[in-house]
């Protein structure tokens, strides 16, 4: 039997979403609690990677079982007993034999904060920077990330990418009071790459660059023109969308 969970976290205390050896994340520590709840050991494939730091509010893994889950409610509720209190199981629904949630997801959203103020209650999940920004040229300039596919100049190197392109469906800025909020959404992100993006971007609101110059480092792919990684704190994995068919609604589509 095959199952999707979806749950969000705080990524502060791990290095990343995927399992590695020795060192604490977030699948090790959700297979770990579905082990020892359905007495059997049990993996889970998610619906992409986080890097050491990054959040997820909306995050998406399937699981199979050898035996159907009797009470989804109460397995969930029995999940977040025994989870650490930066991991929240919000559902699991039984899902076909072959669904799966990296390559059956059709578009995923990232959301990023910048406190403009200092506040002690964000520091953990926003970039506190206080330098003024020109957001309406932060905007013209994220326009462009719609006009091209090719991301090669925000590409970590040496990720082993078969490909570095991506369609981007949304990229903006907006203000929410002391709050700097980036959206950006696509089919597909590569490997620290909205962090780069939104690192260059600032560059553009404090008039390092201008929307131009932007959109020249895009199209030249060449990593070395992008400005450094914005901080892994402020970016969260918000949104992850599915075909009707899965059977799971969208965090968007909640709202």
């Amino acid at each position: 039997m095959r199952y999707f969970i979806e749950l969000g976290y705080d990524g502060a205390a791990y290095c990343g979403w995927q399992r590695q050896p020795a060192t604490p994340t977030v699948q090790h520590t959700l297979e770990k609690a579905l082990s020892t709840l359905l007495r059997e050991e049990v993996e889970t494939v998610g619906a992409g990677r986080t890097d050491t730091g990054v959040n997820a509010s909306y995050y998406v893994a399937h699981f199979d079982c050898s035996q159907p889950v009797a009470d989804c409610a109460k397995l969930v509720y029995k999940l977040n007993l025994i989870l650490p209190h930066d991991i929240a199981v919000s559902a699991v629904t039984p899902v076909a034999d072959n669904a799966h949630a990296r390559f059956d997801a059709v578009e995923r959203e990232y959301t990023y904060y910048i406190s403009q103020r200092k506040n002690p209650f964000r520091r953990f999940s926003a970039w506190q920077y206080y330098v003024p920004l020109d957001v309406g040229c932060m905007n013209r300039a994220a326009e462009s990330l719609l006009r091209h596919d090719d991301f090669t100049s925000f590409a970590k190197l040496n990720s082993n990418n078969k490909t570095n392109i991506c369609h981007v469906t949304r990229a903006e800025w907006r203000s929410e009071g002391d709050m700097l909020v980036f959206t950006i959404r696509a089919d597909r992100f590569l490997r620290n790459m909205i962090r780069a993006i939104v690192g260059t971007l600032v560059d553009v609101g404090r008039g390092r660059y201008t929307p131009e110059e932007f959109e020249r480092i895009l199209t030249a792919r060449d990593l070395s023109l992008s400005s450094g990684s914005a901080p892994a704190q402020g970016l969260f994995l918000s949104d992850v969308v599915y075909p009707e068919s899965i059977g799971v609604k969208s965090a968007n589509s909640r709202k």
